[in-house]
C-alpha cells in the first residue's frame, strides 16, 4: 500500500464545525478524556492489480463524531489467536465510539504523517499490548456517515496474552465461527467477520 500525504487541511464548512464542537462538549460531559487535534481524511484513493494508493490530508479529529464525518479515515484491526477465536472487547462507557458495546480488536484514527497500516499495529498495541505475528489489510469501507475505515486482520502468535486498556471494561475470546459468537455480538461484527473468515 503506497500512501501521500497532501500538506493542506481540509476546511469544513460552518455546519461541520458546530457539530465537532458539540460532540466534544459531549465527550467532556460524559468524563471523557477528550482532545481535539488532527488526524487523517481520505481524499482519494486507488486500487489495482499494484495495490491500493491512498492520498490522505490533514482534518480535525472530532469531525469524525458527527453525521457528516467528511471522510475520517480510521483504522481497525481485528486480532484473531493461533486457534481462530476472535479477541472482542466490551468499549467502556466513556469513550467516542460504541460506548458500552462490544467491538472486534483495535481501532482509532490515524495521526497526521501516519502509515495508516502501521497504525492499524499501533492501535492493536496500545490497546491490547500485544504486536502480531502477522498481519493483513483486508478492505477499505466508506460508512453512512462518511466515516472510512481500513480494515486489517492480525493473528496473534500462540501464546500471546492480552492486557486491556481502560478504553475496554471488558474481553472475551469469541469463537472462530461467527455463528458460535454471544448474543452480545453486533449483526454488523458477525457479518464483517464472516466475510474475512
Amino acid at each position: 500500500m503506497a500512501v501521500h500525504w497532501r500538506d493542506d487541511s481540509f476546511e469544513p464548512h460552518p455546519g461541520q464545525s458546530a457539530a465537532a464542537d458539540r460532540a466534544i462538549a459531549e465527550l467532556e460531559g460524559r468524563g471523557s478524556p477528550a482532545h481535539d487535534g488532527l488526524a487523517a481524511r481520505l481524499c482519494a484513493f486507488e486500487a489495482d492489480e499494484r495495490g491500493l494508493r491512498l492520498t490522505l490530508q490533514p482534518m480535525r479529529w472530532s469531525l469524525r463524531l458527527s453525521d457528516d464525518a467528511a471522510g475520517s479515515l480510521s483504522v481497525l484491526c481485528v486480532a484473531r489467536d493461533a486457534a481462530g477465536r476472535w479477541l472482542a472487547g466490551r468499549r467502556a462507557p466513556w469513550v467516542a465510539t460504541w460506548a458500552g458495546r462490544w467491538a472486534l480488536g483495535a481501532g482509532g484514527a490515524v495521526e497526521v504523517g501516519e502509515d495508516p497500516v502501521e497504525a492499524l499495529t499501533r492501535e492493536l498495541e496500545e490497546e491490547w499490548s500485544v504486536v502480531p505475528e502477522r498481519l493483513a489489510v483486508e478492505a477499505l469501507v466508506s460508512l453512512d456517515s462518511g466515516l472510512v475505515m481500513l480494515i486489517g486482520q492480525a493473528w496473534l502468535p500462540a501464546g500471546a496474552e492480552v492486557e486491556r486498556d481502560a478504553e475496554h471494561d471488558a474481553h472475551a475470546w469469541w469463537p472462530a465461527e461467527p455463528d458460535a459468537w454471544p448474543d452480545e455480538a453486533d449483526p454488523v461484527l458477525r457479518r464483517m467477520a464472516t466475510l474475512l473468515s
